[in-house]
C-alpha cells in the first residue's frame, strides 16, 4: 500500500496527524511538504483537486480532513 500525506509544518491539522504516526511508530507514510516543493502542490491540486492539507493519498486516492485520516490511520496499522 502506498501512502502519501501531502502536508506542511506548521498547519494544526497536520499537527494532529503528525502526531497519529509519531504514535504509532509507523515509517510506511512519505511526506510531501507543499509549501517547499511546488511539484507537491502541484501534484496535490491536480490529482486531488483541490488546495487542502492534510490530505493523505492511499494508492492514489485523496482522503482529506485529519480525523478521517487519523481514524484511517489507527484502523489500519503499517504491515511488516
Amino acid at each position: 500500500m502506498k501512502l502519501d500525506l501531502y502536508m506542511f509544518e506548521t498547519c494544526p491539522y497536520c499537527q494532529k496527524v503528525f502526531r497519529e504516526i509519531e504514535r504509532t511508530g509507523r515509517t510506511d507514510v512519505v511526506m510531501h511538504d507543499v509549501k517547499k516543493n511546488q511539484e507537491d502542490m502541484d501534484t496535490l491540486i491536480k490529482v486531488g483537486g483541490e488546495y487542502q492539507v492534510p490530505c493523505l493519498f492511499i494508492d492514489g486516492k485523496p482522503m482529506y480532513e485529519s480525523d478521517d485520516i487519523v481514524a484511517w490511520l489507527a484502523a489500519n496499522p503499517q504491515q511488516a
